[in-house]
C-alpha cells in the first residue's frame, strides 16, 4: 500500500511542534469577568446555580478585584442585585447616582483605575416585573424604555464607567445612548452592544444570580429567536451605524456560527458572552465526575476564539487565567 507523501500527523507529534503550528491562543486579556454586587457590609454569597460564583458588597470587593488583576484581568463587567423594594417600573433606581451601580463604578475608578469597568444597562434589575423595559398593559413599550436607558448609560458614565453594555435589546437604544453621552460630554465612554442577544433558555442561574426573572410572560418579543442568523447579522449592522464600538453575541456555545458570521461580515472587536446556564452544566457535570473540569473549560473557551470572538465574557475568567498564567 502506498502511503500519502503528506501525513498531517507529523505536526502533532510532540507538544513542541503542536504548539508551534497552533492557530487560536488563550490569553487572560482576552476575559472579561462578570461581576455581581449586592447592597450591605461584609456580604460575600455564593449563589447557589452557579458554584463558586459570588455576589460581594462593596467592602468584600476588593480581594476578589485584586486576585483579577493578580492573574491578568483587564476587564469586568458589573451588575448589582436591587432589592425589592427599590424596584419599579420606571427605572427610577437605575438613575440615582448614590444607587449600587454608581457607587460601584465610583469605588473600582478610585481603587482599581487600571481595571477596564464596563456596566450592565439594562432595566431588568430594577424592574418590578423583571422586563429590560417599562411595562405597559401586556407590553414591553420600546421608545420609552429607551428614553430611559440613555440616561441610565450617562449616569454610569458620570460615575467613571470606562464602557457602557446595554444588554436589553430595545430598538435604537444604541444611537440614542451615543447621542445622549455624547452631548452630556462623555464622547469617551465606549459602548458594548449586546447586538445578538437570544430569549435563550441557557439564562437561568443568572437570573438567580439578580433576582431578575420576568414576573409575567417571557423576553422573547425583544429577544432574539434562536432559530434566525441573518436577524442577528441585521441588528449587529444596525448597532454599528448607531455608533457600538464592540458587539457582542448571547449566549455563547450554542451560537458559535453565530460569532463566526458576525466576525466575517463586519469589521469589529466581536465578544461573546459565555452565559451562566453553559457554566452552571460544565460544574455539575465535573462535581459529577463525568467531565474533566479545566480541561472543558479551556476547550469551551478557546471554541470561542476559533469562531471568532475578540473577547470573552465568562465566569471562568479568572480561573482560565489562572491556568493560563501557571503554564
Amino acid at each position: 500500500m502506498k502511503y500519502p507523501n503528506n501525513r498531517l500527523r507529523r505536526n502533532r507529534r510532540t507538544p513542541a511542534i503542536r504548539e508551534m503550528v497552533q492557530e487560536n491562543r488563550l490569553h487572560p486579556s482576552d476575559f472579561i469577568a462578570p461581576i455581581f454586587i449586592m447592597e450591605g457590609e461584609n456580604q460575600k454569597e455564593e449563589i447557589s446555580s452557579m458554584p463558586g460564583y459570588y455576589r460581594y458588597s462593596l467592602d468584600t470587593l476588593g480581594s476578589e478585584l485584586e486576585e483579577l488583576i493578580e492573574v491578568g484581568i483587564k476587564s469586568v463587567l458589573l451588575f448589582v442585585k436591587v432589592p425589592d423594594s427599590k424596584k419599579d417600573n420606571k427605572g427610577k433606581e437605575a438613575l440615582n447616582e448614590m444607587g449600587l451601580m454608581q457607587r460601584s463604578v465610583r469605588f473600582m475608578k478610585e481603587n482599581y483605575p487600571d481595571l477596564w469597568v464596563m456596566t450592565d444597562v439594562a432595566m431588568d434589575p430594577y424592574s418590578s416585573y423583571g422586563h429590560d423595559g417599562i411595562v405597559e398593559g401586556d407590553e414591553i413599550v420600546n421608545d420609552p424604555s429607551v428614553k430611559v436607558l440613555a440616561k441610565m448609560a450617562v449616569s454610569h458614565a458620570k460615575a467613571g464607567a470606562d464602557m457602557v453594555a446595554p444588554s436589553d435589546m430595545m430598538d435604537g437604544r444604541i444611537g440614542a445612548m451615543r447621542t445622549a453621552l455624547d452631548e452630556a460630554g462623555y464622547e469617551n465612554t465606549g459602548i458594548m452592544a449586546y447586538s445578538a442577544k437570544y430569549a435563550s433558555s441557557f439564562y437561568g442561574p443568572f437570573r438567580d444570580a439578580l433576582d431578575s426573572a420576568p414576573g409575567f410572560g417571557d423576553k422573547k418579543t425583544y429577544q432574539m429567536n434562536p432559530a434566525n442568523v441573518d436577524e442577528a447579522l441585521r441588528e449587529v449592522e444596525l448597532d454599528i451605524e448607531e455608533g457600538a464600538d464592540i458587539v457582542m453575541v448571547k449566549p455563547g456555545m450554542p451560537y458559535l456560527d453565530v460569532v463566526r458570521a458576525v466576525k466575517q461580515n463586519f469589521n469589529i472587536p466581536v465578544s461573546v458572552y459565555n452565559v451562566s446556564g453553559e457554566y452552571a452544566m460544565i460544574k455539575a457535570a465535573a462535581e459529577k465526575g463525568w467531565l474533566n473540569e479545566e480541561e472543558v473549560m479551556m476547550e469551551s473557551l478557546l471554541a470561542f476564539k476559533r469562531a471568532g470572538a475578540d473577547l470573552i465574557a465568562t465566569y471562568f475568567a479568572k480561573q482560565a487565567a489562572k491556568l493560563i498564567k501557571d503554564q
